[in-house]
């Protein structure tokens, strides 16, 4: 939407500058995207009078002129015809920027005579494009400032351009006295009256419209008057010289004035040659195929629906988006009907978009404009048509009524002053409502018709603080619940999930980020990819589900970094494991894998192939850093997608799962092609029991100062049996004073036997009221064989 400060001040009595004119528009939400201040680029020209001008002695077409100028008598050399002594002319001094030759003025020499600047054409200054001679000025001092003379003579060609950015909800700042009424609502002047006398009925018109009962939804009222007698020619100066000023090119009177109307107002209107139109007017749906040129002179085909205006021969516009070219006005038109009709703005949209036309009027009605304002802004273009071109007017020829949009809600000051966090008085508030065109009844804002984006009380307050100006919003702090250190704000889960990625991240670990979505393939590898996890819209084949686990995504970020270089890797990630497509069906992961080597090749040896046991070590890292108890048991039975020998659960009892390391399954890595040895951990951060003290403190220290006592044990037990069965076996026999049992030593075949393994452990004794005597050791050290020994089947080897 363009406009000139000219024009603004049509319909707003104000001094404030174009700068304050634009902050203010910004900040009431009609960002300014451009100024186009002539004043800005011409403001170093100055005027001068030539005192002589001479032939000059090697060039026909050059002069050699003596000028005053603001510097002193100064020598120019100039080509124009017109150059000439006496004649007031404006000059740019060396240093100056010429805008319409790109060029700074320096000092030159020109066929061996200086010449100290320039005297300048129209065309150079970008003020027209007349270029046969310099400019003349009738008046004007030597020294003055060519932007004063200009404002002062030819005020037009200085007024400042502004360029604002329109919202969908702001259909009403699509006419210059939209955005003047808002200005004058905060404050930068006050908005004048408008008014109209209607043009007296000189005849009754032969012409009637109709509305087909079929399309009354998309166009309520139909108005025009008939004009008999008009005189079409160039529109006046002040009209072409604001047309042009906004981009638009001066066709004829009858014309511009619905384009100056279409942004003065907010008022698309249309012209008909009257004389060109056969019979009546129809406004209806088109049947589907017709063709109509259109006053772009293309030729569109109509589709079914679509509403047209049409006469005795056929379509002759298409309503609310574009005239036909059969009846546009020439300049041998004398007689005219003037339409102003209100479209539905989505019926307007589907036929705009369906034609691929883009017009001003398109562009107004399917946003909204007034509709109580149909009959009043015909009176306007009917008035202006006449006082310019003459003519004799009929009687108002209207079809359908004016659709009621009166609705009114409630202004509750406290609530906007709580809302809006500024003390806004409520005398403000309803003198704010009503400068922007509000009626107030008590405590009812009736919304004005040309506001169809009001539709509530949260609009009201909107409008209030809008023009009260967010930018007056002072920071205060928010007031305390309770007294003293505030508490934590974090629960207990996320600060689990924080320290766990302090922890996953010092490890050497790199958290990664990855979809919440993944493809079904994937999805069924880690126990998903059903019917309740599925997207019912994706927006990719490969996001079609929710992910059951971490693990692929970060598989799948694994397999992007292999194929472009690199082998070795620690992922990790902190989110949600999805089991159910319904709120609430969903648990708290944290995942790890390492794929590769430990380092990269050493010369020492120390790089080797991940295994399982770094995944455990990390795994156990990251539980004791949420808290979670040291002794646990390592179970086996996951799920398929871990190697089914190679893996453990980290469990407190057999239904107590905290979290799962290991290697995985061959089948899922070729799947996820990933290459190499991969090793992962998943902990369920919610499953580990919350601390029965909450404390900010450590538990204090239990220390004894007495001597551990540490003996070893080997058992032959089957080689099917588990070492883990036969550590729990040996720590269970004396809880109290058995504090660690650990596995140092595997032997298998040789003097054994067939079928047999020996494993040897070392039992820590750590004694809390006495020193251990033999008796003591010897007493716990038959209790572990036997519990072994019932346990696994094994004896003691000899």
């Amino acid at each position: 939407m363009k406009f000139t400060l000219s024009w603004l001040k049509n319909h707003l009595d104000t001094d404030a500058s174009v700068a304050d004119i634009a902050y203010a528009l910004t900040d009431l939400g009609l960002e300014v995207e451009g100024i186009e201040n002539p004043i800005e680029r011409l403001a170093d020209f100055t005027i001068g009078k030539v005192v002589s001008a001479e032939k000059h002695p090697d060039a026909d077409k050059l002069k050699v002129c003596q000028v005053d100028t603001a510097n002193g008598p100064t020598q120019i050399i100039c080509g124009a015809p017109n150059a000439r002594a006496g004649i007031t002319v404006v000059i740019a001094s060396p240093g100056t920027y010429v805008p319409g030759i790109d060029t700074t003025i320096g000092v030159g020499k020109i066929r061996g005579i200086e010449s100290y600047g320039m005297m300048c054409s129209e065309r150079e200054m970008e003020l027209s494009e007349e270029h046969d001679g310099i400019i003349e000025l009738p008046s004007g001092e030597v020294g003055q400032r060519f932007t004063d003379w200009l404002a002062m003579n030819s005020p037009e060609k200085v007024d400042p351009v502004i360029e604002i950015a329109i919202t969908p909800n702001r259909p009403d700042a699509l006419g210059v006295r939209g955005i003047a009424r808002d200005l004058a609502a905060r404050g930068l002047g006050k908005l004048r009256p408008i008014t109209v006398k209607p043009v007296p009925v000189a005849f009754k018109a032969d012409l009637s419209v109709a509305i087909a009962d079929d399309t009354l939804d998309g166009c309520p009222v139909f108005c025009g008057r008939l004009i008999k007698g008009v005189k079409n020619g160039p529109s006046p100066d002040w009209l072409q010289t604001q047309l042009r000023a906004i981009g638009l090119r001066p066709i004829s009177f009858l014309v511009d004035v619905t384009n100056w109307f279409t942004f003065d107002l907010n008022r698309p209107l249309h012209v008909f040659d009257a004389d060109k139109v056969n019979g009546n007017l129809r406004v209806h749906r088109a049947a589907g195929g017709e063709t109509l040129v259109a006053l772009d002179d293309k030729e569109y085909t109509l589709q079914a629906g679509q509403m047209v205006i049409s006469d005795d021969n056929g379509p002759e516009s298409i309503a609310g988006v574009m005239g036909g070219a059969e009846t546009g006005c020439t300049e041998e038109t004398v007689n005219v009907f003037v339409e102003s009709a209100y479209w539905d703005p989505i019926q307007i949209a589907y036929t705009g978009r369906a034609l691929k036309i883009n017009s001003d009027a398109r562009y107004r009605f399917e946003r909204g404009v007034d509709p109580a304002f149909t009959p009043e802004g015909l009176e306007h273009a009917v008035r202006m048509i006449v006082d310019h071109a003459g003519g004799e007017v009929s009687e108002l020829i209207q079809a359908g009524t004016v659709p009621d949009t009166a609705r009114a809600y409630k202004l509750d000051a406290k609530r906007v002053i709580s809302l809006v966090g500024m003390e806004i008085s409520e005398s403000t508030q309803r003198s704010t409502l009503t400068d922007l065109g509000f009626v107030m009844e008590g405590n009812m804002a009736h919304v004005p018709s040309w506001r169809p984006d009001v539709q509530g009380e949260a609009d009201l307050v909107e409008e209030v603080a809008r023009i009260a100006s967010l930018t007056k919003l002072q920071g205060k702090p928010l007031p305390r619940i309770d007294a003293g250190v505030p508490k934590p704000i974090l629960t207990p889960g996320q600060m689990r999930q924080q320290a766990a990625r302090r922890t996953a991240a010092a490890l050497g670990y790199n958290e990664c980020v990855t979809y919440s979505f993944i493809d079904a393939e994937a999805a069924k590898l880690f126990g998903g990819g059903d019917d309740a996890t599925m997207l019912e819209n994706p927006i990719s084949s490969e996001m079609s589900h929710m992910r059951p686990s971490l693990l692929p995504g970060l598989l799948r970020a694994a397999a992007r970094n292999q194929a472009r270089g690199f082998m070795d890797m620690g992922l990790f990630e902190v989110g949600a494991g999805f089991h159910g497509g319904e709120p609430g069906e969903q648990h708290m992961l944290v995942s790890g894998v390492l794929i590769g080597r430990t380092g990269p090749k050493d010369v020492h040896g120390t790089s080797r192939p991940v295994d399982l046991y770094d995944a455990k070590a990390d795994a156990e890292a990251i539980l004791a850093a949420i808290g979670a108890p040291a002794k646990v048991q390592i179970l086996r039975g996951a799920e398929e997608w871990w190697h089914p020998g190679r893996h453990g659960k980290i469990c407190l009892g057999p239904k107590k799962v905290l979290g799962i390391f290991g290697e995985l399954h061959p089948k899922v890595l070729r799947e996820m092609d990933i290459k190499g040895p991969a090793v992962a951990f998943t902990i369920w951060p919610d499953e580990v029991p919350l601390p029965k003290n909450k404390t900010a403190t450590r538990a204090a220290l239990t220390a004894t100062d007495l001597q551990a006592v540490e003996r070893d044990f080997a058992f032959v037990v089957d080689a099917q049996v588990e070492a883990l069965t036969l550590v729990n076996a040996a720590a269970g026999a004396d809880k109290n004073l058995i504090t660690d049992v650990r596995v140092f030593d595997e032997f298998i075949g040789g003097s054994l036997g067939e079928g047999k393994k020996s494993l040897a452990v070392t039992v820590r004794l750590q004694p809390t009221e006495a020193t251990l005597k033999d008796a003591d050791i010897e007493t716990v050290s038959a209790k572990i064989v036997e519990k072994v020994t019932k346990a696994t089947g094994g004896v003691l080897r000899g």
